[in-house]
């Protein structure tokens, strides 16, 4: 039957402690019954049923496992009884429903340590929560979202770092840097091959999961970027025949519909279909809200996805600032067999090459001037390489190729040794920049969002994709539904 709208299920006010964040266990939901976890700002995490209206339980309740806000609460992807729980102080605790936890502060063993990460186990004669307490990075940590297939755990923090972990083996897989200041948001695309982040540097990161590099940044937001995810309704495979869709010939049609209003050219379609040997061709579409109130909706195709792929076509218009002239560098860096081939052109490389050869660096001499401007649109005044001119710009080309290959050449892929870089620049974010943790702005293809719509009055907080339209919500407390085309 159809629900009533006029009143809530369930409604419940809290005094001194304000509700932060939440999550439904859709393993468990049934019509009559749903397991809601909800995190509060003086950190305690409350269980309800807002169906059956049961006795809750309050886990934390004494705050003596942490008194920090909660940032993120998330039930483990295919458990009914364990849940994750992240705080403002950056740590993370793993809570089990059946257990309870505790009537004195928890002792703590270390189970394993990594660069900027450890991991302790509960220490007590019964069992008891949490049975696991991360501490991940430096300050808070404000969003985490675990892989598709439950495997991984991602994870953005105020310190500017996105790390993803193996969350069974405790194991750290790779990390990435903001352009500058801190994360607050994460997510995964549907098939688990792409990170999305956004933060307070205005921008979108994409991330490649295998490779455990910046593919590409969206700079469309004027402000920070709360919240990105992924519309898996959108995204979408196509098959070696370009009519043969996964999905129906509706959603095929709303396809292209979005794309030609966006005049991102129907012309990708057919010339990858006739120049491209790959059978499989993939777009992915993510969405992103942030505190200027604007909504904002990317396409991640094939040139920046692949770019090695030959380069005549991919000449779309990423480059957000100057349309014209193609993005300098979107061919990223060579695909290597290792993905930080980025760490050591300098031995073998001649001097700049033209722009079509895919090279981390193009040519320096037309990109500079450019790509100065670029730096300074994005990042005015909070870093110094932003005025650089022309020439103090070749000089630190040079010194930056030096760089790279006495002190990181050797890297390999492994996240153990890339998160010796982390540690290191603790003190000084800026020394990050130009490096695989964090390329420069010429240095990856810039997404230019294919629309862009002030949505709300109030700062966006909430972006959800369904089937049939989309959910915004922003701090005044309105929800709105937004029909996709032809849903209506």
């Amino acid at each position: 039957q159809a629900a009533d709208l006029s009143k809530p299920i369930d409604k419940r006010i809290y005094k001194g402690t304000q509700p932060t964040c939440h999550d439904f266990n859709h393993l468990t939901a049934t019509a009559e019954s749903v397991s809601l976890l909800v995190g509060f700002s003086a950190g305690q995490v409350q269980l309800i049923d807002p169906i059956k209206k049961e006795t809750s339980k309050l886990f934390n309740e004494e705050r003596l496992i942490d008194k920090s806000r909660v940032t993120c609460v998330k039930w483990v992807p295919g458990s009914e009884s364990l849940f994750l729980v992240a705080h403002s102080s950056g740590n993370m605790y793993l809570y089990n429903v059946e257990h309870t936890c505790g009537t004195t502060a928890p002792h703590y063993q270390l189970l394993k340590q990594g660069e900027s990460f450890a991991v302790h186990t509960c220490k007590s004669k019964s069992t008891r929560n949490p049975l696991l307490k991360w501490t991940v990075g430096e300050g808070a940590l404000n969003e985490f979202a675990f892989s598709p297939d439950g495997k991984f755990l991602a994870c953005v923090s105020q310190d500017g770092f996105l790390r993803v972990f193996n969350f069974d083996s405790v194991e750290l897989h790779g990390t990435m840097k903001s352009y500058f200041g801190g994360l607050l948001c994460v997510c995964w695309s549907p098939d688990g091959k792409y990170i999305v982040t956004g933060g307070e540097d205005d921008l979108v990161t994409v991330w490649s999961f295998v490779d455990c590099r910046v593919i590409a940044r969206g700079h469309g937001h004027k402000s920070w970027v709360s919240v990105v995810a992924f519309d898996p309704y959108t995204t979408s495979v196509e098959e070696s025949d370009p009519m043969e869709f996964s999905g129906s010939d509706e959603d095929f049609q709303d396809l292209h519909f979005g794309r030609d209003r966006a005049n991102s050219t129907q012309s990708r379609l057919s010339k990858r279909n006739s120049t491209d040997s790959r059978p499989v061709s993939v777009t992915y579409r993510f969405g992103s809200v942030g505190q200027d109130t604007q909504l904002c909706l990317w396409d991640l195709t094939e040139d920046i996805l692949f770019p090695h792929q030959p380069l005549s076509r991919a000449r779309t218009h990423t480059n957000v600032m100057n349309a014209t002239s193609p993005p300098a560098g979107s061919g990223g860096p060579n695909p290597g067999s290792n993905g930080n081939s980025i760490t050591t052109p300098g031995n073998s490389v001649p001097p700049p090459l033209p722009r079509s050869n895919s090279l981390p660096h193009s040519a320096v001499s037309n990109a500079g001037s450019k790509s100065s401007v670029m730096d300074g649109a994005i990042a005015s005044g909070v870093s110094k390489f932003a005025t650089l001119s022309l020439h103090d710009r070749k000089e630190r080309h040079h010194e930056k190729d030096h760089k790279r290959n006495h002190s990181m050449g050797h890297i390999s892929s492994k996240s153990s040794d890339k998160l010796n870089l982390v540690t290191k620049t603790k003190t000084d974010p800026a020394k990050t920049l130009g490096t695989p943790l964090c390329p420069r702005m010429e240095d990856v293809p810039l997404l230019e969002p294919l629309i862009c719509k002030k949505i709300a009055h109030e700062r966006l907080t909430v972006l959800i994709f369904l089937e049939d339209c989309i959910v915004t919500a922003c701090q005044e407390g309105f929800i709105c539904t937004w029909a996709r085309p032809g849903k209506v």
